[in-house]
């Protein structure tokens, strides 16, 4: 294969024939549209991008599990290492029904561009296991997780790949992983994981690093737009840890969060919500959808709710063709990984909605897990003010990188941070060459 710099870009021949609604829903084909439009822009050189559009490693792993009730069921669980060029891989953990291999392989790439927007010494991954921990106890998740781990243990370690939590994992999960890594090894290894208990190495501050990451993001766009985050209106899809950490954020500092969902449904009033009594509610019911001071509604409704800002923070591929050009935010902050598909972009593009992207909009979690991992190896660990102070200063100096380019360039925020990413990606592959 040739190393000289290309001409113009490669189309990808991994495109997807058939409807439309095909190619949105698969999350690999969506990165790998993105790839392409980043590298035809900044005119990668091909070498580099024949191996950005493949995973360095996948792994797929049978996770047998005894149930309470005695009999064995086998689930299939995946790990990917997308990128390994600036260093360890890094990337959570997700429990759900719907896990493929194409949309690890998909989250692990945006993993790889994310930690290159924010800067941080990290390339991608991103494990999961297909199952319903909504139907599972707590002693079965537990097992699942254990097994999960061994099988993946070949190839995780603090120098090699650091998972951390996703949909549906939450840090008691993650000090699974930890210790079923750690008698692997025949000693404790906290810096294997990251986003788990702080009584066993973890950070102050993680548990709301992703939602506090997407305010301050926010806020620069405040800054840089000229609108007044205080007297905003807020939508909120996604109620997890992610949703409901950005609702009580956004809460704290003035705004009105008007609307929020989980998977059952969702909440509206125009006045604006309690979002502490609305956590509450939720810690309570296991959901927001039956919250009794606000209007019921489904959560396609409330994406397409009149607000200034629009956070999705649930799952991939929300905001499609179908439902693009009924969206009535003024901005779109993306708290979940691929919300918004491509051809969503171009309809919210020619109607001037501006989206910042969740390469850079959601990289709080992944920041304070890098925070969390230093933290490990020096066994030395900051208190929450210095975590968020430090969180705040590479959000805010992310957003400008991507600014900047915004501006210069004349380009939208996402095919911005994906040059950004690309750019350092790039240096870092073209500096270490190609083995053997």
């Amino acid at each position: 294969m040739s190393l000289k710099t290309m001409d113009r870009p490669v189309k990808w021949k991994g495109a997807l024939n058939g409807s439309q609604d095909a190619r949105e829903a698969n999350a690999w084909h969506q990165a790998m549209e993105q790839l392409d439009r980043a590298a035809q822009k900044i005119r990668l050189e091909q070498y580099i991008l024949e191996r950005l559009r493949h995973a360095k490693r996948t792994l797929t792993v049978s996770v047998p599990v005894k149930m309470d009730d005695g009999t064995l069921r086998v689930f299939e669980g995946y790990r990917v290492q997308h990128n390994l060029d600036r260093g360890p891989a890094k990337g959570g953990i997700r429990f759900h029904p719907q896990v493929s291999m194409e949309e690890v392989k998909a989250l692990a790439f945006w993993m790889t561009m994310k930690c290159a927007v924010m800067n941080l010494p990290y390339g991608g991954a991103k494990g999961g296991v297909i199952c319903n921990p909504k139907e599972m106890s707590i002693g079965e998740i537990e097992r699942l997780t254990r097994r999960y781990t061994a099988e993946i243990s070949i190839i995780i370690g603090p120098d090699k790949d650091i998972p951390a939590p996703d949909v549906n994992t939450n840090e008691q999960i993650m000090g699974w992983v930890m210790d079923t890594y750690s008698m692997t090894i025949g000693y404790s290894a906290p810096g294997v994981v990251t986003g788990k208990p702080v009584d066993i190495g973890g950070s102050l501050g993680r548990r709301e690093a992703t939602g506090r990451g997407v305010f301050y993001i926010t806020q620069e766009l405040a800054n840089v737009k000229g609108f007044d985050l205080r007297e905003s209106s807020v939508v909120v899809q996604g109620f997890g840890n992610v949703g409901m950490n950005v609702a009580r954020i956004f809460a704290q500092h003035g705004c009105r969060v008007v609307g929020a969902a989980d998977v059952m449904g969702g909440i509206y009033n125009p006045e604006g919500l309690d979002v502490e009594a609305l956590a509450e509610w939720s810690n309570k019911h296991d959901t927001i959808s039956r919250f009794p001071k606000g209007r019921k509604i489904s959560t396609q409704e409330l994406l397409e709710l009149p607000c200034d800002i629009l956070i999705p923070a649930a799952m991939e591929n929300q905001i499609t063709h179908y439902n693009a050009h009924r969206i009535r935010a003024k901005y779109i902050v993306e708290g979940a990984n691929g919300p918004t598909t491509t051809e969503a972009d171009r309809i919210l593009a020619k109607r001037e909605i501006l989206v910042v992207p969740d390469i850079l909009a959601n990289a709080g979690g992944v920041t304070v897990s890098y925070f969390e991992w230093v933290q490990d190896i020096q066994s030395f660990f900051w208190d929450e003010k210095d975590v968020n102070a430090r969180l705040k200063d590479h959000m805010v100096r992310s957003f400008r990188d991507v600014h900047d380019i915004h501006t210069r360039e004349k380009v939208d925020l996402r095919l911005a941070a994906f040059m950004l990413a690309l750019r350092r990606l790039a240096q870092a592959v073209r500096i270490r060459g190609l083995f053997p």
